[in-house]
Parts: C-alpha cells; structure tokens; sequence
C-alpha cells in the first residue's frame, strides 16, 4: 500500500503532499481495514477511478483539496478497478468516477460522475460533520486536559502532534506557547508565536503576546524602587516599574495590586499610564484568571467609588 501526496491518477493536478494516513491508494485485500474499519473512527472517502478515465483525473484533485482543508476530519482512499474488482462490483459501480462515503463501516453517500469543486468540498464537508470533531480538535482537548492534570509534557506533546497535521492552526500555538509562556520560558514562547499568522486570534496567543509585551523592557529587581515608595508612595513612577518588574517574573496578582493603588491614588497620572498596564496585565493572565476577575472589580471600585 502506497501513500500518496497531491496526485495520483497519472499525476493530474499539483499540491502540497498530504499528511501521511489521510490520502492514500488501497486494493481489494486491503479494502477491509483501509475502508471499513477505518471508518469505524474517522469518516472514510473511497473513490473508484481508472487511469483511462478523463473525469477521474479531473475529480481526483478536487476530492483531495477538499480532504486536506478538512484537515483529518475525513479521510480518502482511491481504488483502481482495472487490478481491483472485487469491492466495485460489491458496490455495483457502473461507471466511474464513483464515489462513496462510509462511516461506522457502511456506507452513508456517495455519488458517480464528476462533479464541480464547489459540490465536492460541500460533500466533504457535510461527511465531516458525520464524524464527529476532527482529530486536531481531540489533540487539542486531549493537551488541556493533560494540563488540568499537570502532565505537561502529556500536554506539549498533544499540542506538537495537532501542529503536525495544520501547522497554523491557532488553538494549537497558543496553547503550546502559553505553556512555555506559565513555565518561564519566555524564550520558547515567542518562537511558537511565530508560527502564527499575523492576524490569528485566540485567547491564549493573545495572553502569551501581552506577557511578551511586559517582558520587553521590564527592570528584573525590585528593591530600587520598594524603596523609592517607601521613601514617597506618590512615586507613580517607581511603582510603575515595580508592577513591570514584578508582571516580568511572574508575580501578576502583586504587579495588578501595586497598579490599582497607583490608579487609587492619581487615575489620570500620565496619560492613565497605569490603567493601560493593568489592562496588559489582565490579557496576560488570561480573561478568565482570578488576576483578571478579581483585579476588574478592584477597578470597578476605585473609578465608581
């Protein structure tokens, strides 16, 4: 059995290789595990072609770019009756291209002729919904749940394989980055976020860019300016510094306290310099973290006080 990339079928239609399992060309003595107890897990496709046949070539392509973008939601598997008989006539193909859906071992759909690429992505589409969520959204639920059990090298791992199937995919590299991001390694981080695409959204690719952001820059001690304050504690500026050092090393309930008396004491100071790093602060922490939640309603307070 031969796995293939973008074109089989003499080679009609060019694209970037498939990832490895999704694709692929069987025979009737392989039909049994490839077909029907594969689709037992995920929806499986199965496309019966002829290298003589003009609208196969030309089906062909369609069907695997609409499998790629589907990305492991459903899988495809192509037969070439001329060596492989058996299953087209089971099936009763009588003329190809034919095409057919199975899920749970049997199948659901299917339909003969070539088709516009339009038709074939909704069919795709439509068997995917069948299946269930894709393997990269069990990847991805599989790593948090390895982080609610404090398995993080269970979680990177789960992370890292969802990465190898959609390498942009935005769940994924923020959710590896912010691991790296909770641990410290700040360094490691940046460089998942760079996988990213410039305008990916995602809580916690947002949350790892804010803590980037309070680390660039920040003082790494804070003794310079603890004792500033105790010297003044109108110090804005000192106790500016002091949040930005102490958000830095991870300490962002402190940084969020020492901000909100800052803004207690004088809102307006410096354009509201300390509201906007508190706000940075929540992001980094996470919408939905105590730090954010708590330190909203501290705010709250102090400006409708």
């Amino acid at each position: 059995m031969t796995l293939i990339g973008g074109t089989p079928q003499g080679g009609a239609g060019a694209g970037a290789p498939a990832p490895a399992d999704l694709i692929k060309d069987t025979t009737d003595a392989s039909f049994m595990a490839d077909v029907i107890e594969a689709s037992k897990t995920t929806p499986v496709i199965v496309d019966f072609w002829a290298p003589w046949c003009g609208p196969c070539r030309q089906l062909g392509p369609a069907i695997e770019k609409a499998v790629v973008a589907a990305k492991g939601a459903v899988k495809l598997v192509k037969i070439d009756i001329d060596k492989n008989p058996a299953y087209a006539g089971q099936l009763r193909v009588q003329s190809i291209p034919a095409v057919f859906a199975f899920v749970d071992g049997r199948p659901v759909d299917g339909f003969m002729g070539a088709l516009p690429d339009s038709q074939v992505k909704q069919f795709v589409e439509r068997l995917a919904k069948q299946g269930g969520g894709s393997p990269i959204d069990e990847l991805i639920e599989m790593a948090r749940e390895s982080l609610e059990l404090n398995d993080l090298g269970g979680a990177a791992q789960a992370y890292a394989q969802a990465l190898q199937m959609d390498p942009g995919n935005p769940k994924a590299i923020g959710g590896l980055a912010r691991l790296y991001q909770t641990q410290g390694d700040l360094e490691r981080a940046a460089e998942v976020l760079e996988m990213a695409a410039p305008d990916a959204r995602d809580p916690d690719i947002d949350a790892v860019r804010a803590a980037l952001t309070l680390a660039a820059g920040a003082p790494s001690e804070t003794a310079e300016f603890e004792a500033r304050l105790a010297r003044d504690p109108d110090d804005h500026e000192a106790r500016l510094e002091l949040a930005k050092a102490l958000a830095a090393s991870g300490r962002m309930t402190e940084a969020a306290d020492e901000l909100l008396e800052s803004i207690r004491r004088d809102r307006e100071w410096n354009e509201q310099a300390a509201r906007k790093q508190l706000l940075t602060i929540f992001e980094a922490a996470g919408p939905v973290s105590d730090v954010a939640r708590q330190g909203r309603r501290k705010l709250s307070s102090i400006l409708f006080s």
